[in-house]
């Protein structure tokens, strides 16, 4: 029942930080929507703050959950890659929302908490994409040499698509943000299942 409660809190809050924002937001708000009291409220968190660091954290064990499933499935690992970062563009899309980026910077003193959390969903992120990096090599269908890199490209890549998203960039180049991250996909799925001549002479 405790669980229970606080995860109706959690999403009730996450809701209403989305739709008014975390600024417009207050405690009777969630209490309101969430057919508690202020007092039970009080129960699970001090301050809004507390709320939003919940929020933040079960979204980030969200997207973890989503990518494990991805790498456990049953699929080959071309079309797991492909899954994967089909997914993980999805969710930097789902994450870019105006109210969300106030959001995510109306709480910047509280940037060591959002730093452990970013930490711990990197680490772990990084261990299921390596995961699925080698038993595409182990199978043949990944170039050792260019899985190696991939890592790297992805994180470059996604903060690249955060950032032109949020500041509407793509138009610079006549793209949607479908086109370009349908680009980045497939030059990346490319990259990694091609014995390039290029890499065995580095």
């Amino acid at each position: 029942m405790v669980s229970k409660t606080r995860d109706k809190l959690i999403e009730v809050a996450r809701q209403l930080f989305a739709y008014k924002g975390v600024e417009n937001t207050t405690m009777n708000d969630i209490a309101a929507a969430s057919d508690k009291g202020r007092r039970t409220i009080y129960t699970y968190f001090k301050n809004k703050r507390e709320i939003y660091n919940a929020v933040l954290e079960r979204q980030s064990n969200a997207m973890l959950e989503r990518l494990q499933s991805i790498v456990e499935s049953d699929i080959t690992p071309i079309e797991k890659l492909q899954t994967y970062l089909s997914n993980r563009f999805d969710i930097i899309s789902e994450s870019t929302h105006p109210k969300l980026d106030k959001y995510r910077s109306i709480f910047n003193r509280d940037m060591r908490r959002h730093e452990k959390v970013n930490r711990i969903a990197i680490n772990k992120e990084k261990e299921m994409f390596t995961q699925l990096l080698n038993e595409g090599i182990e199978s043949g269908d990944f170039d050792p040499e260019q899985a190696r890199r991939a890592p790297f490209i992805l994180s470059a890549a996604l903060s690249s698509i955060d950032h032109w998203t949020s500041h509407n960039l793509f138009e610079h180049y006549d793209l949607s943000v479908e086109e370009a991250r349908n680009s980045i996909i497939g030059f990346v799925i490319s990259g990694i299942t091609m014995n390039s001549t290029l890499n065995n002479q580095q």
